[in-house]
């Protein structure tokens, strides 16, 4: 088991309210794989990363309001993608990451 899904199972047993965002998909130059994760905490703890710290910000963001209504949401950010411009995904590549809220 990652150490990102250790954290949260952690964090859930604490009585936290969690949710963890995936890489599912990369084209190109990518600063992670597929695969790789970030734990969210209710109060915006997070451990792990997505993107290197280039999208990690907009990823909490959407991570926390996964906790809020307890929808998933996939996210795409690359080059193409102005909004990849503001929070500064510039690697060349794209990047889809899943955010979903975790449940006991």
């Amino acid at each position: 088991m990652s150490e990102e899904l250790q954290t949260a199972a952690t964090w859930l047993k604490a009585g936290h309210k969690v949710a963890l965002g995936t890489v599912i998909r990369t084209w190109g130059s990518a600063p992670r794989r597929a695969g790789s994760q970030i734990a969210v905490r209710e109060d915006g703890a997070f451990l792990g990363s997505v993107s290197g710290g280039c999208v990690e910000t907009a990823v909490i963001r959407a991570a926390l309001d996964s906790i809020a209504d307890g929808q998933s949401r996939d996210l795409e950010f690359g080059v193409s993608d102005a909004q990849a411009w503001e929070v500064g995904l510039a690697c060349g590549g794209r990047i889809r990451v899943r955010v979903e809220a975790v449940t006991a």
